[in-house]
C-alpha cells in the first residue's frame, strides 16, 4: 500500500479498515477478557468511560486529521513474497517506524515513557489496541504492488469485491454476529495456548500473517469467484487470527502495566465525588504568553474558537481556529460536559500549561477550572 493509495483513502474514494469495525471490536473485547487487574486500572485511567472496543477503530477514523497525517503507513507492512523469517525480519526492521511493526513498538515505548504526556499515552494505547488487530490481518502484511490485495478483483457471494476487502470484512460479515457474540464464540484458547501466543514476539505475529497472505494470493489466482467452500476453508483462520490478536494484545498491556504503581501514576483524575485537588499558586497571563510559561499553573482568558471530539477527550481551541490556535484545552471526564456551553464565548481557564508538539495545552478535568 503506497503513499499514493493512502491519499485516495484520505479523500474517501476507497476507505477500508482492517478487520472492519466488528473485527477490531472483537479483538479489543477478547483482550479485555484477559487483562490483569493492574492493566484494567491503567486502561480505565486512560480511556475514562470508554471501553477498548469503543476506541478499537479510532486509528482508522483519524486518517484525515492533519495532526495524524504521518500515521497512514502505520497500518501495514509491505514485503515481497517468498522471504524466510530472517529476511522478512530484516526487511521489516529496515523500514523503521514506518510500518505497523515499528509503530507498535514506538507506541509501546510512548505508553511506558516517563517523558510522554497523558494525551500521548492515551493515543499510544488506542494505537496499540488497533495495531494488534492490523498485524493479524493477513492482507495487512503483503505485497506493495497490489496495494495489499486491493487491486485483486474478486466475486464473492455474487458481489464484486477485492482480496483485501474480503479479508477486512467480507468473511466476517458472513458470520452474521455482533462483536460481543464473536468475542464469546472466538475466545476459546486454552491456558497453554495463551501462554504460547503471549510469549511470541510481534515479528512472529507479522510473519504468520505474511505466510497466510501468500496462500491467499495463490488461492485468488486459482479462483477469482470464491464461494461457500472458500468461506468454510478460511473462516477458521479468520477466527483464530482475531482470537490470537486479542490474547496477544492483553499480553502486551499486562506486561506494560505489571507494576501497580505504574497504573496509579497514569491516573490523573480524582475519584468520583472526591474534593477537588488543590491548585498550585495561580498567576493570570495573556494567551500570547502561554509558550513562555510551560510547566506553570496559570489563568488565561480568551475566546473559544472551536472544538474537535476525539472520543475519550475533546480538544478546544482558544485564541484562533485550528491549526492556528494559541492554546488548546483538553477536556476529560466531567469537563467534557462543558462543551456545548463554551463555543464562541469568552472564558477563563485555570490549569497547568504543558507542551504538546510545540504548542501549549491545559488539561481540564474539573468544570471549576473554567469560568465564563
Amino acid at each position: 500500500m503506497k503513499k499514493t493509495f493512502l491519499s485516495v483513502l484520505v479523500i474517501g474514494a476507497l476507505f477500508l479498515i482492517s478487520w472492519g469495525g466488528t473485527g477490531h471490536k472483537t479483538v479489543a473485547k477478547i483482550a479485555e477478557n484477559h487483562l490483569s487487574d493492574n492493566a484494567k486500572i491503567a486502561v480505565k485511567a486512560l480511556l475514562g468511560d470508554q471501553s477498548m472496543a469503543d476506541v478499537a477503530s479510532w486509528a482508522d477514523q483519524l486518517r484525515n486529521d492533519p495532526d495524524y497525517s504521518n500515521t497512514g503507513s502505520w497500518h501495514y507492512i509491505n514485503a515481497p513474497l517468498g522471504l524466510s523469517y530472517e529476511d522478512f525480519s530484516k526487511t521489516v526492521k529496515a523500514q523503521g517506524p514506518n510500518n505497523v511493526y515499528g509503530a507498535l513498538l514506538k507506541c509501546e515505548d510512548d505508553l511506558q515513557s516517563k517523558n510522554t504526556t497523558l494525551r500521548q499515552k492515551t493515543d499510544a494505547l488506542k494505537f496499540i489496541i488497533h495495531f494488534a488487530g492490523d498485524m493479524h490481518q493477513p492482507m495487512h502484511v503483503s505485497r506493495a504492488e497490489d496495494k495489499g490485495g486491493n487491486t485483486i478483483q474478486l466475486q464473492f457471494d455474487g458481489k464484486g469485491t477485492n482480496l483485501h476487502s474480503l479479508w477486512d470484512s467480507g468473511l466476517i460479515s458472513k458470520e452474521h454476529q455482533s462483536f460481543e457474540q464473536m468475542a464469546i464464540g472466538y475466545d476459546k484458547a486454552t491456558p497453554a495456548q495463551i501462554r504460547q501466543w503471549q510469549s511470541q514476539d510481534p515479528m512472529q505475529w507479522a510473519f504468520e500473517s505474511y505466510q497466510i497472505a501468500a496462500q491467499l494470493y495463490a488461492a485468488a489466482e486459482k479462483d477469482n469467484q470464491p464461494g461457500d467452500a472458500y468461506y468454510q476453508q478460511y473462516i477458521p483462520i479468520v477466527r483464530q487470527r482475531i482470537e490470537m490478536a486479542g490474547i496477544r494484545l492483553a499480553g502486551i498491556l499486562n506486561a506494560i502495566f505489571k507494576d501497580a504503581k505504574v497504573a496509579v501514576v497514569l491516573s490523573p483524575l480524582p475519584p468520583i465525588n472526591s474534593p477537588p485537588v488543590p491548585m498550585d499558586p495561580v498567576k493570570t497571563i495573556k494567551i500570547e504568553d502561554a509558550p513562555k510559561n510551560i510547566g506553570e499553573t496559570v489563568k488565561i482568558c480568551a475566546k473559544v474558537s472551536g472544538h474537535r471530539d476525539m472520543d475519550s477527550f475533546v480538544l478546544v481551541n482558544m485564541g484562533g481556529e485550528y491549526p492556528n490556535q494559541l492554546l488548546t484545552l483538553v477536556l476529560r471526564g466531567d469537563a467534557k460536559k462543558l462543551l456545548g456551553n463554551i463555543d464562541n464565548t469568552l472564558v477563563c481557564v485555570t490549569g497547568k500549561l504543558i507542551d504538546y508538539k510545540g504548542k501549549p495545552e491545559i488539561i481540564v478535568t474539573e468544570s471549576s477550572q473554567i469560568e465564563k
